[in-house]
């Protein structure tokens, strides 16, 4: 089995269905920074193999590849053809993990950079990656293409995701978070009486 076809010669690619489009076509970018995102990922879950207080983490992206996979094979379906793979229960296990780790790191008061150890910062590098595609699926939507509604909520929730864990893993390996110096303080406690 060959793994090129020469169909992509031209400059075309084929969506699920068999629609013929350009690889600029909206839905090809979406699946495409999916991919960009997964491949960060990666090197990511490679980094934190090498820390034991960071398996449960690890274990986590690699589950998040896999769901980021089933959001690449929703975005590559066009007019919903086949049944979406993506469910709420995706989104809820996002919401699960980020509710529970972010209260561990300290509190934060001002805007951070990111920084920090270098898997942080990767990770704040998937978090910004992450953006695009969800703007590349609104993009999508906008064209009047079809889309997985819990595709776009992971993908909401998903950045979210990699900035609690950023600072969750500076805080597991002793980094400090990089305040923001400009930055007055963000969040305000309501004066009690």
């Amino acid at each position: 089995m060959r793994i090129y076809t020469k169909y992509g010669d031209k400059g075309f690619t084929r969506l699920y269905g068999g629609d013929r489009v350009s690889k600029t076509h909206v839905r090809v970018e979406a699946y495409g920074t999916m991919d960009e995102l997964c491949s960060l990922l990666g090197i990511i879950v490679s980094h934190m193999a090498d820390y034991q207080a960071l398996e449960d983490l690890r274990k986590d992206c690699q589950a998040i590849q896999q769901q980021l996979f089933d959001c690449g094979s929703d975005l590559a379906t066009p007019r919903e053809l086949r049944p979406y793979k993506q469910e709420l229960s995706d989104v809820s296990w996002l919401e699960e993990r980020i509710d529970c780790y972010m209260t561990i790191p300290p509190k934060l008061e001002h805007f951070i950079i990111p920084g920090g150890h270098k898997i942080a910062s990767l990770l704040h590098m998937a978090r910004t990656i992450t953006r695009r595609l969800e703007r590349r699926m609104v993009a999508l939507l906008e064209a009047g293409e079809t889309l997985n509604d819990f595709g776009l909520q992971y993908i909401n929730r998903l950045s979210d995701y990699f900035f609690v864990l950023a600072r969750l893993v500076n805080d597991r390996l002793g980094e400090a978070d990089t305040v923001y110096e400009r930055s007055p303080k963000i969040f305000r406690h309501k004066k009690e009486g």
